[in-house]
């Protein structure tokens, strides 16, 4: 990418994530941005088609950066499940300052529904035949909603006995799997 290009891009996100900080997405405007960002309109028009597409943007980045940093081996017993867990939470954890801002307010449930869907794609990807299976995707849901909201409604407990009950519940409907 052109170094030109590269720094606009960041100067247009930092903008965002530092208006958004401080309002809710629909009240965030391009003339504001532009302006925090010192570039025209029509520049930001070049890159995004309007501040939802650019918060879709910073969203999509976001789930890819949690989703990158899990290393997705097979889970055979408590440990890599708990591993695996652990991962998540940690991966949550580092990139907890960025989901405030943009899933702050209405759009706090779309990170989940995000993760949802694109660690569902991973998992069929890596086990074809749990696409079809609505038993499987039901329980796949309902780990990764679980372990997104349990996390976000506990972030002030300790983060080993988050992991741990997790992974405890994670292992009691395991055999429901089968």
């Amino acid at each position: 990418m052109d170094l030109r290009i590269e720094k606009t891009e960041k100067a247009i996100k930092n903008a965002f994530i530092e208006l958004r900080s401080q309002k809710p997405l629909e009240k965030v405007t391009v003339t504001e941005l532009c302006r925090l960002a010192c570039i025209n309109k029509s520049t930001f028009y070049a890159h995004y088609e309007d501040v939802y597409d650019l918060s879709d943007a910073l969203e999509e980045e976001m789930v890819q950066a949690i989703l990158g940093s899990l290393s997705w081996e097979e889970t055979e017993g408590k440990e890599d499940l708990g591993r695996f867990i652990r991962e998540l939470c940690m991966s949550f954890l580092s990139h907890i300052s960025l989901m405030k801002i943009l899933f702050s307010g209405k759009e706090q449930s779309r990170l989940g529904i995000r993760i949802e869907r694109d660690m569902k794609e991973l998992l069929y990807q890596k086990y074809p035949g749990c696409r079809q299976d609505v038993k499987k995707s039901i329980l796949f849901s309902y780990l990764i909603q679980g372990a997104y909201h349990a996390y976000l409604n506990h972030q002030e407990a300790d983060v080993q006995t988050l992991i741990s009950v997790l992974t405890e519940v994670a292992e009691a409907i395991k055999p429901l799997y089968d």
